[in-house]
C-alpha cells in the first residue's frame, strides 16, 4: 500500500494524536540550558527588553572605571585622565547608528568618567603626610572628634594649626593622636595644645593587606600618634574657630559630644557605650570583648549607623506623623497627609544623619531614604532598584574612595540583593490569592527570615574577602536581636532624642538599655557556640570579582538570561580556594618572621611587640590562633644571635647579632634581618637585610618544589612596596626637620602595636 495515499496521512494522524510521554527532568534542564546559551548568544534581544533596568549598571560601570584607578601601579598624569572621556566619546559619536555599540559606549564613557572622579578626588584632597617619626613633638590644633576608649584616655582629632619643628609646607592638615589621659571640659572645636609622639600612617601589615594610609589620604590624615599627657585647652571653640563651616562643624560636634556625654550619664557602663553608638555613632566606649561578640555572633552591623537604624527612625518619624493627622478628618479628608509626613521623616532622616556623624554607610541610607520619600510625594514607587542606583552613583561621585570601603560594599549588596528579590516576591503575591487570614502574619515571619536570609548570602563574599572569616549563626542572632533593636531600641532611641531638650531622656535610656542588655547577651551566646566563627584564608581577587559580578547580573536583570548569574556566582566560588599562600613573612626591620612549617600553618619567631602584624598575617591566612600561640609553636631554633628553621631543602636564617653574620653567610639559604649582603656572603639565595625590609614593608616569599629534582627553590617575592605602587599616599618625604634632633627617619614598614591598634587599623567597618 503506498504510504502517501489517504489511508497513509490517516495512520499518521492517529499516531501523532497518541499521548506523547513526559519529558524527563534531565531532558527538561537540558532544554532549559539550551534556552540559556541561546538568550547569551542574542545580547541585543535581551538589552533591548531590559531597557528599563539600564540605568541600574550606570553605578556599576562608573565604579568599574574608579575601580580601575586604584588597580593602577603609577599615579595616571593629567593627559591620561583627560584623554580617556575623550576616547570614549568618540567611539559614542561613531557608534549612533548601531544600538549595541552605542550602549556599549556609553557604558566606556561611564567607565572613563568615574577615573575622572576618582583622579579629581584625589588631587582634591592632596596634602602633607608625614614621612617620619618625630618625638614629643608640640601639636597645636582644633579638636575636630573626641572618641572615649573604653580603658582609659581619649583619642582626639585635630586639625592642625602649627607642629613645631616641621616647615609650614610639611605640616599635615589632620592628626590622630591618642592622649592616655583625658582632658577634663574638652569639647570639640576647642584649641589645644600638646606634646606627643607623630608617626606616619601605617601601610599594610602583608602584600595585599588592607591599606590604612590609603584611607588616611582620602580623610586629610597626614599624622597619628600618642601622646602620655594631657592636652591644655588654649581657646574655647567660639574664640578657636569663628565663623564658617568650620565653626558649624565643631558646633555640630560639640552637641554630638554633649549628647554623648548625657547618654553616659543616664546610663553608665558599656551599655551606655552602646547607646552613643547607635545615636551619636561613636564606638570608642565599646570594650573589645563586645566588639568581637557582636562580631563573631553576625551582629556588628547593629553597631555600625546604617540602612537598618535609618529606615526605623524615619519610619518612626513617618508613621507618628501620619497617624497624628490621621486623627483629625478635616485633615485627613481633604489633603495628602502622606506628603506631609513624608516631608517629616524627610527633615527627621535629616536630623539623625547631622547627629550620627554622616558616616558612609549612614549616608547612604539617608539619600535612599531622601529619594525614597521624594518619590512618594511625587505619587511615584518608593522602594525601587533605580533609587538604589542614584545613591550609589551620587556616594561614589562625591566619595569615590568609598567604593573601596567594606562598610559600602557590604551595605549596597545587602539593599540590592534585597530588593531584587521583593521585585520577585511583590510579582508572585499580586497573581496569588489574598483571601488567607493567616497571610499577613506568614508574610511578616517570612519577610523577617527571608530578609535575613538573602542579605547574609549577599553580604558574605564581602565578609570573607574583607576579614577573613563567617559568622555560622549569624541568622540565629539576627532573628533573636532584630526585633529588639526594631521594637524596642531604636523607637526608645527616637525617643531619647525628643526628651533631650527638655531634660526628660532617663526613662527612654532606661528602656533602651534593657534592649541592649538583651541583645548584647544574645551576641555573647551565639558568639560562644561550637562554631561559632569559620577562618578562611584570602580569596583570589579574580574569584572575588566572579561573584559579585555574578551577584549583579543575578540581581539588576529581571528576565530569564539573569540566571547566568549563577554560572559566575559558581565559577567564583570554585576558584576561591585556589589563592597561593606565601610560605615566609619577614616584617618589622627583620624582628617578626613567620614560616609555613610542616602542618601547612605559620609559625612565628619574633617579640610581643609584633602582635598585631602577626595577627594579621594568620587573619590573611585563614588560622583561628593568637599570636601568641602562633609564636610558641615549635620550629625555630633560638639562641642570643639569631633563629633557624629548615623549609625543605633550604635553611631559613633569622640575623639577630652581629656575632652570626659569618655562620649564617655560611649555612643559610635565606637570610633575614641582618646587615646588607657582606662581600664574600655567597652561599644565601636571598638575603633580606634591614633596608630592604624598611624600604618594601613586610616581604613574603613563596617557594616551589622542582619536579624534576624534588628540592625546594624560591619561586617569587612580593613586598608591601611593590604591590602598592607609587601612588600619592604611598609617597614618603625624607626630608629632616629643618631644626631639631628628636626626629629620625622612619621606616615605611607597619608602625608600632600602639599606633596600628589606635589607628584602627583591621577595625570592622560594617
Amino acid at each position: 500500500m503506498d504510504g502517501g495515499g489517504p489511508s497513509g496521512d490517516r495512520a499518521g494522524a492517529g499516531l501523532d494524536a497518541l499521548p506523547k510521554a513526559p519529558p524527563t527532568p534531565g531532558a527538561r534542564a537540558r532544554a532549559r540550558a539550551l534556552r540559556l546559551l541561546g538568550a547569551a548568544a542574542r545580547p541585543h534581544e535581551h538589552l533591548a527588553r531590559e531597557r528599563h533596568r539600564w540605568f541600574a549598571w550606570l553605578p556599576v560601570t562608573f565604579g568599574s572605571g574608579i575601580a580601575t584607578y586604584f588597580a593602577l601601579p603609577h599615579e595616571p598624569g593629567l593627559g591620561t585622565t583627560i584623554a580617556l572621556p575623550l576616547v570614549a566619546l568618540g567611539l559614542l559619536w561613531a557608534s549612533a547608528a548601531a544600538p549595541l555599540a552605542r550602549l556599549l559606549s556609553l557604558a566606556v564613557l561611564a567607565m572613563a568618567l568615574g577615573f575622572v572622579a576618582a583622579k579629581a578626588r584625589t588631587e582634591a584632597v592632596r596634602a602633607p603626610v608625614l614621612g617620619y617619626e618625630l618625638r614629643y613633638a608640640e601639636v597645636d590644633g582644633i579638636v575636630e572628634l573626641i572618641e572615649q576608649r573604653p580603658t582609659r584616655g581619649e583619642r582626639l582629632t585635630l586639625r592642625v594649626v602649627s607642629v613645631a619643628r616641621l616647615p609650614p609646607d610639611a605640616q599635615p592638615f589632620r592628626v590622630r593622636i591618642r592622649a592616655m589621659r583625658k582632658t577634663e571640659g574638652l569639647k570639640p572645636g576647642d584649641r589645644v595644645r600638646l606634646r606627643a609622639t607623630l608617626r606616619p600612617p601605617a601601610i599594610p601589615a602583608l602584600p595585599g593587606g588592607y591599606d590604612f594610609s590609603r584611607m588616611g589620604w582620602f580623610q586629610g590624615l597626614g599624622a597619628t600618634g600618642f601622646s602620655l599627657s594631657p592636652a591644655t585647652i588654649v581657646a574655647r571653640g567660639d574664640a578657636a574657630e569663628g565663623f564658617g563651616a568650620g565653626a558649624a562643624k565643631a558646633a555640630l560636634e560639640a552637641i554630638r559630644h554633649a549628647i554623648g556625654e548625657r547618654i553616659r550619664a543616664a546610663v553608665p557602663g558599656e551599655s551606655g557605650a552602646i547607646a552613643v553608638s547607635l545615636i551619636t555613632g561613636e564606638r570608642g566606649g565599646i570594650t573589645d570583648a563586645t566588639n568581637d561578640a557582636y562580631r563573631d555572633s553576625g551582629l556588628v552591623h547593629i553597631l555600625s549607623i546604617s540602612g537598618l537604624h535609618m529606615v526605623i527612625m524615619a519610619g518612626a518619624v513617618y508613621g507618628f506623623v501620619r497617624l497624628l493627622l490621621a486623627a483629625f478628618p478635616a485633615i485627613a479628608l481633604r489633603f495628602a497627609t502622606k506628603k506631609w509626613a513624608a516631608a517629616a521623616a524627610l527633615i527627621g532622616a535629616g536630623g539623625y544623619l547631622l547627629i550620627s556623624g554622616s558616616s558612609i554607610p549612614t549616608l547612604r541610607a539617608a539619600l535612599m531614604i531622601t529619594i525614597m520619600f521624594v518619590a512618594v510625594m511625587m505619587d511615584r514607587q518608593a522602594l525601587a532598584m533605580r533609587n538604589v542606583a542614584l545613591a550609589a552613583l551620587v556616594i561614589l561621585a562625591v566619595t569615590p574612595e568609598s567604593l573601596l570601603d567594606a562598610g559600602f560594599q557590604m551595605s549596597f549588596a545587602a539593599v540590592v540583593a534585597l530588593i531584587a528579590a521583593y521585585e520577585v516576591v511583590r510579582d508572585r503575591s499580586e497573581a496569588s490569592d489574598r483571601s488567607n487570614l493567616l497571610r499577613p502574619v506568614a508574610a511578616f515571619v517570612g519577610g523577617v527570615v527571608l530578609s535575613t536570609v538573602i542579605a547574609s548570602l549577599a553580604v558574605a563574599p564581602f565578609g570573607v574577602y574583607n576579614f577573613h572569616r563567617t559568622q555560622q549563626y549569624a541568622l540565629l542572632a539576627n532573628l533573636i536581636a532584630v526585633p529588639i533593636c526594631n521594637l524596642i531600641i531604636m523607637p526608645m532611641a527616637l525617643l531619647t532624642l525628643v526628651a533631650l531638650p527638655m531634660g526628660l531622656e532617663q526613662v527612654p535610656l532606661i528602656v533602651m538599655a534593657f534592649g541592649i542588655d538583651m541583645m548584647t547577651a544574645t551576641a555573647y551566646r551565639v558568639a560562644a557556640m561550637p562554631g561559632a566563627v569559620a577562618h578562611i584564608g584570602a580569596i583570589p581577587a579574580a574569584s572575588f570579582a566572579l561573584m559579585v559580578g555574578g551577584g549583579l547580573w543575578l540581581t539588576l536583570w529581571q528576565t530569564r538570561w539573569r540566571a547566568l548569574g549563577l554560572a559566575a556566582i559558581g565559577l567564583g566560588l570554585l576558584t576561591a580556594g585556589s589563592a597561593p599562600r606565601p610560605d615566609l613573612l619577614a616584617g618589622r626591620d627583620g624582628t617578626l618572621v613567620a614560616v609555613r612549617g610542616a602542618d601547612g600553618r605559620l609559625v612565628a619567631s619574633g617579640s610581643r611587640a609584633g602582635s598585631y602584624e602577626l595577627s594579621r598575617w594568620l587573619e590573611h591566612d585563614g588560622d583561628s590562633r593568637s599570636p601568641r600561640e602562633a609564636l610558641r609553636a615549635k620550629g625555630f631554633a633560638c639562641d642570643g644571635t639569631g633563629c633557624v628553621m629548615r623549609v625543605g631543602n633550604l635553611r631559613v636564617a633569622v640575623h639577630r647579632h652581629a656575632a652570626a653574620t659569618e655562620e649564617d653567610c655560611l649555612r643559610s639559604d635565606i637570610l633575614i634581618g641582618g646587615p646588607p649582603r657582606p662581600k664574600g656572603c655567597t652561599r644565601p639565595l636571598v638575603v633580606l637585610d634591614r633596608t630592604q625590609l624598611r624600604n618594601g614593608g613586610t616581604h613574603a616569599v613563596y617557594l616551589a618544589r622542582d619536579e624534576a629534582t624534588g628540592a625546594t627553590r624560591i619561586a617569587r617575592i612580593e613586598t608591601v612596596a611593590g604591590l602598592r605602587g607609587t601612588r600619592p599616599w604611598t609617597e614618603r618625604p625624607r626630608r629632616r626637620p629643618r631644626f631639631g634632633a628628636s626626629a629620625r627617619p622612619r621606616s615605611t614598614n607597619a608602625s608600632s602595636p600602639r599606633a596600628t591598634t589606635d589607628e584602627g587599623v583591621g577595625d570592622d567597618p560594617s
